[in-house]
């Protein structure tokens, strides 16, 4: 598996993505990836297979300017059939290692009712912060806001 830049023309296997993965809520829409991709401060990555084929996708959002910057993810999607393989686990490590470049704390929303994905997000340092009542819609699911720290690396410690 390689972990590179998310390609406009992955957008539809993005799409289809959306519409298994999160049928009970807004999917996300081929214009939403677009609009996504078009934000100079995003960082989208996709996992191919060896053939090339998408087996998922994450994106992060930095805003700001150091020392007021921050991350967001704003997607973590793995094909159901390669789900629990490490597919999600190297899209994270990848948003982070972007988010740690600029030295950005970095937060998300899951699921409540997400277990396998809030421990993904623990075991990489994220705690829970916040809780969003009905912020998923329209299904009305509750999520987590979770938060991991700024990481400072030993260069920028003087």
């Amino acid at each position: 598996m390689t972990i590179a830049p998310l390609r406009r023309s992955d957008i539809p296997r993005c799409v289809e993505l959306e519409r298994e993965l999160f049928p009970g809520d807004d999917p996300w829409s081929s214009a939403a990836f677009h609009a996504e991709l078009d934000q100079p401060g995003n960082h989208y990555v996709g996992a191919y297979l060896p053939d090339g084929q998408l087996v998922g996708y994450a994106g992060l959002a930095v805003v700001g300017r150091p020392p007021e910057v921050e991350a967001e993810v704003h997607t973590l999607a793995v094909d159901p059939a390669w789900q629990r393989a490490g597919v999600g686990r190297t899209l994270l490590r990848a948003l982070l290692t972007r988010a740690d470049e600029v030295h950005a704390p970095v937060y998300l929303e899951v699921r409540t009712d997400n277990d396998p994905a809030i421990s993904l997000y623990q075991a990489h340092g994220f705690d829970r912060v916040g809780l969003r009542r009905r912020y998923y819609q329209p299904s009305g699911a509750d999520a987590y806001t979770m938060a991991r720290p700024a990481r400072i690396t030993e260069s920028h410690r003087d």
